[in-house]
């Protein structure tokens, strides 16, 4: 091991302090190693994987939801997200997702990046997939009202940035990612 990297602190206690069907509350007593003691809490999963899904309808263009953020009270534009049911990976979640919430399936679907969110406070984990080769096709979903289905050029994030209803850090961070990811590909697919 490096001289530089961090030794872990040490878990001198752990106790679930409250639960609901998604989350658990976990305190943790904690040492350092210099000595320092100090109690964390952290939201824990129930274990379940999470996917997001940029679902391209064409090489420029990218499906965005509008559903309503309990979390803040208002509705906020964001990209098609769900959790993996049991016995489902990664790529039949995403598009299972994507035709319950924006009435799309993809033929091709592909694992881009892993996004967290708050590590310090949450052990969740987000897969976030890129969809294109878009078909019509819906299917039920759990939500409580229709969603609201946008389309968006990818290369109009700073006018996406500049909304009210569009904040949400990891679809925020996906679609950067996406963006120069795409950016990449075409620049080397011309080289050629």
């Amino acid at each position: 091991m490096s001289s530089n990297t961090p030794v872990k602190p040490s878990i001198l206690a752990r106790e679930d302090v409250a639960h609901s069907e998604l989350f658990a509350i976990e305190r943790l007593e904690l040492r350092f190693s210099n000595g320092a003691e100090r109690t964390f809490e952290r939201l824990k999963g129930r274990g379940r994987p999470a996917v997001m899904i940029i679902a391209m309808p064409d090489p420029d263009h990218v499906l965005l939801i509008q559903e309503y953020a309990a979390g803040f009270e208002e509705y906020a534009l964001t990209l098609p997200k769900g959790l993996v049911d049991p016995g489902e990976d990664i790529i039949t979640a995403g598009n299972r997702e994507l035709m319950e919430e924006c009435g799309m399936g993809a033929r091709r679907i592909e694992p881009l990046v892993e996004l967290s969110l708050a590590p310090n406070y949450m052990n969740h984990r987000m897969q976030v997939l890129l969809a294109t080769d878009l078909y019509e096709k819906r299917l039920p979903g759990d939500e409580p009202e229709p969603l609201r289905v946008e389309t968006h050029a990818l290369e109009s994030l700073p006018a996406l940035l500049a909304r009210e209803d569009f904040h949400e850090a990891r679809a925020i961070a996906a679609l950067f990612i996406a963006r120069e990811t795409l950016r990449a590909e075409r620049d080397s697919e011309s080289w050629w």
